[in-house]
């Protein structure tokens, strides 16, 4: 061991404890079908297959061990393994306890490759266990460690509302979720013929009732002139709000949609930092902002926009991930929805309670989940150091 690696063990030492193992997995989950949105019908995308899943196992020598993840759609899976082998020995000695310590010391490992996009992307997995490993010891769920405001979150689904759906199947998966205890529905637009969107929309609002509550997700299809109009036209639906209708790093646009309507409108999903939202918010550009923790790092670069996001009276909304985000979600000041997707399940041995509309913490310390056999069958590839 070098001078270094031994001082730092050392210091570890003195507090308790120390990182002696990680184990990285890139792990493919398959799609059962083949999924589209705006971004498909355009051309700029293909449908998704699958979503390539980063899982971090991190272990101490106190016999402490703590499970983190993210994810990449469509591309980028296997540049955020290689960069997690590449600075998954910086952990190594480190106490799990000095979180933003070990985040500053993982983003200056790969200074080269910048601090957004898929640098931090891998970090977040490392993030995301180490706060996991974090309340394991405090014996507490994440939420109850960082402080709760609550033990539900209002919740919608996503995942019944798709463009590639036939819309009587749309009605269908609309009425289950609200039927299991899902609280709110929110459906794709962004069809070339916006008169087909609007029909789509007004069908759903029929079926399930003015009661439950009603989102949209344009996937920044359209441009200025048409987000104009459709935001009008969408006016008359009563929905909690409109997503993405345009690209997600308009944020000029996205603020002058924000002042003209009623219906709130939600963004921040694609953004990969925390400068990247800071600069959204300093336009004004969301009502609802919707950061995803793995895009932008984890857990602790997530605090921040919260606190940026709270001291500007935004509402919040995080984008997919429910396994995290539902305790982050219940730890923020002012009543924030959950997204529902159903995707990731068959990764993890547990499920989350749904009922009344929300979705409820579990007593489970950490974030509440371990990783299915499943999981370590759909593995493509593993990596692990050792202290």
């Amino acid at each position: 061991m070098t001078a270094t690696a031994a001082s730092t063990a050392a210091r570890a030492g003195a507090t308790g404890d120390r990182i002696s193992a990680v184990r990285i997995s890139s792990v493919t989950l398959p799609l059962a079908t083949p999924i589209s949105d705006a971004k498909v019908l355009t051309g700029r995308q293909r449908p998704m297959t699958e979503v390539a899943m980063l899982f971090a196992e991190i272990s101490t020598v106190s016999g402490h061990a703590g499970i983190g993840f993210s994810y990449a759609k469509r591309a980028g899976g296997p540049g955020q393994y290689e960069h997690a082998r590449e600075i998954a020995p910086v952990l190594l000695g480190e106490d799990p306890s000095d979180i933003a310590k070990i985040w500053d010391r993982l983003v200056w490992a790969g200074a080269s490759v910048g601090r957004s996009g898929l640098a931090v992307q891998a970090i977040a997995a490392f993030d995301v266990a180490l706060w996991d490993l974090k309340a394991k010891r405090a014996d507490l769920p994440l939420a109850k460690l960082l402080g709760a405001h609550r033990d539900s979150v209002r919740c919608y689904n996503t995942s019944g509302g798709f463009l590639h759906t036939p819309i009587g199947q749309v009605l269908d998966n609309a009425v289950a979720s609200v039927e299991s205890g899902i609280g709110g529905i929110k459906i794709k637009v962004g069809h070339p013929d916006n008169a087909t969107d609007l029909a789509r929309v007004g069908a759903v609002r029929e079926r399930i009732g003015d009661g439950v509550a009603l989102m949209v997700d344009a996937n920044q299809q359209w441009d200025r002139p048409t987000a104009r109009r459709m935001c009008r036209s969408l006016e008359e639906f009563g929905l909690v709000w409109v997503e993405e209708p345009l690209d997600a790093y308009d944020a000029e646009g996205h603020a002058t949609l924000a002042a003209a309507f009623d219906t709130s409108i939600a963004t921040g999903e694609m953004l990969t930092s925390v400068a990247e939202h800071a600069e959204l918010i300093r336009h004004r550009a969301a009502d609802i902002l919707q950061p995803d923790a793995p895009r932008i790092g984890g857990i602790t670069p997530f605090l921040k926009v919260m606190t940026l996001a709270e001291h500007h009276n935004l509402q919040l909304a995080p984008h997919f991930a429910m396994e995290i985000h539902l305790h982050l979600a219940a730890a923020y000041p002012r009543e924030p929805w959950v997204e529902h997707f159903e995707w990731l399940e068959p990764l993890f041995n547990e499920r989350l309670e749904i009922s009344g509309g929300r979705m409820h913490l579990s007593a489970r310390p950490g974030l509440g989940v371990t990783m299915s056999e499943q999981a370590r069958a759909w593995t493509v590839a593993t990596h692990e150091v050792n202290a």
